[in-house]
């Protein structure tokens, strides 16, 4: 089910969960070009897409590198913004790694 922009919020990049796709983390390159453009800046940054499992976890479906820059670079307990574009009631994403661990 896609749901609308009212389901903004706020996260701490390293609990979110990466997609199967991207089980690795980030590609390296493009992570260091994306801090050499705009270090651990969030200014302008689109705010990631997300999908809510039934877990409540919350895993990446667009913006695995930006997270990754943000937990990586930024300040301790730095956020991002996340919106919610699909609840998959059905799927339990807890078992997916988190940014923070890889």
């Amino acid at each position: 089910m896609t749901i609308g922009c009212d389901d903004m919020q706020i996260v701490e990049p390293g609990s979110l969960r990466l997609p199967p796709s991207r089980s690795g983390g980030a590609d390296p390159v493009k992570l260091a070009e994306q801090y050499r453009r705009f270090g651990v800046s969030t200014a302008g940054m689109p705010p990631l897409e997300v999908t809510e499992g039934k877990d409540g976890e919350l895993m990446i479906n667009d913006g695995v590198t930006r997270a990754t820059r943000i937990y990586r670079f930024g300040k301790p307990g730095a956020c991002v913004p996340v919106i919610v574009i699909e609840l998959a009631r059905e799927w339990i994403f807890s078992k997916l790694p988190r940014i923070s661990e890889r």
